[in-house]
């Protein structure tokens, strides 16, 4: 049976004015940067979830906006289905990039019809 994953916790104060800090190591984990906004997204089961907000260009693209809104209502309906990609898939996908050049600066092609 798979290790469950390991939950990551660390304590905030809720200032006076209802205002707190993301501490540094979620911002890190979140890739948040300065003026960056997130999401508070509430679970049926009573789990607040902490996600950068998504930027323009995704919530321009209809089929990706819908595929998102499916993904977080599911979550929210059915938070124990929630579970970690397995270590195996990860390897598999390594192994099938092995080798493969990839340049995360560089343009993107054009598609072709």
């Amino acid at each position: 049976m798979a290790k469950a994953a390991e939950i990551l916790q660390i304590p905030a104060t809720v200032t006076e004015r209802g205002q707190t800090t993301v501490p540094a190591a979620i911002r890190k984990m979140l890739a948040l940067g300065k003026r960056d906004q997130v999401v508070f997204r509430g679970l049926a089961d009573g789990t607040v979830v902490i996600a950068k907000k998504e930027t323009r260009s995704a919530e321009r693209d209809p089929v990706i906006g819908k595929f998102l809104e499916f993904l977080a209502r599911d979550m929210a309906n059915e938070p124990a289905h929630i579970r970690p990609v397995p270590k195996s898939l990860l390897a598999r996908g390594k192994a099938l990039v092995k080798g493969v050049p990839v340049d995360l600066d560089a343009a993107l092609p054009d598609d072709e019809a």
